[in-house]
């Protein structure tokens, strides 16, 4: 199934949400559903004030909308979609920069995520600290090849889109777990090695300088080598889990 999504592509948008509270915000609304800015202020330890403003901001972006009240009173708010995306790569500098802010943001979010559980992580049952944490997994593949592996990873993650929006669909036991996606280069774009002058001599790092003989006996070869277990991909796992979306 597709689910709802809102895609930001205005830098206004983009350096709007660009706002923790506000991502607080509608991550609540998308897992609780409509709420008042009242109850919502009192799920988050923030000011009624203070929410009610935000969201007010997120309805100008398209990502709140008021829904009608059961008591006419104050009208509780509502995502207007499950997702929110935008684009990696703008042609225009200033919607570039407010992309690489709302990517701060959203990573200053994850890392606050992760402490928060960590903090606590030792209170979860045992088969839940067995199988959350940290993780990182290297693979070497070409941008096609990644893009496919991106493409497979999030076909078995939309297997259970239904159970977002059908709470009937979920078996006994569920919770929701985050899965937060990093896909980071780990490895600078290679750079032609610049050739040495012959007329260089070789500098040796202590000691004087070597006598013609023993400079016959150098071999350059093993300079600047990287051993072999520094070139091989780590993989740093935390409970045998791997790296997430």
């Amino acid at each position: 199934m597709s689910l709802p999504k809102v895609k930001l592509a205005d830098p206004r948008a983009l350096r709007g949400y660009a706002h923790p509270l506000r991502m607080a915000l509608v991550g609540l609304l998308r897992r609780e559903g409509p709420m008042t800015a009242t109850k919502a202020a009192a799920h988050l330890a923030e000011s009624v004030p203070s929410c009610s403003f935000h969201l007010r901001q997120l309805a100008k972006y398209g990502l709140a909308e008021r829904v009608e009240g059961a008591d006419g009173r104050e009208r509780p708010w509502r995502a207007t979609a499950l997702m929110t995306s935008w684009d990696n790569v703008f042609d225009d500098p200033a919607t570039q920069a407010a992309a690489n802010q709302l990517n701060t943001v959203i990573l200053d979010h994850y890392v606050q995520r992760a402490q928060a559980f960590l903090a606590q992580r030792e209170s979860e049952p045992p088969a839940w600290r067995e199988l959350t944490g940290l993780g990182d997994s290297m693979v070497y593949v070409t941008a096609a090849e990644l893009a496919e592996l991106l493409g497979r990873f999030h076909s078995l993650v939309a297997e259970f889109d239904q159970r977002l929006t059908d709470p009937s669909t979920r078996p006994e036991g569920v919770r929701g777990i985050g899965i937060i996606q990093l896909v980071l280069p780990t490895l600078p774009v290679s750079q032609p090695t610049p050739p040495v002058s012959p007329a260089t001599p070789p500098v040796s790092p202590a000691g004087p300088p070597a006598s013609q003989a023993d400079r016959r006996k150098q071999s350059p070869s093993g300079a600047g080598k990287t051993s072999a277990k520094a070139r091989r991909g780590r993989k740093a796992v935390d409970n045998g889990r791997g790296s997430a979306r």
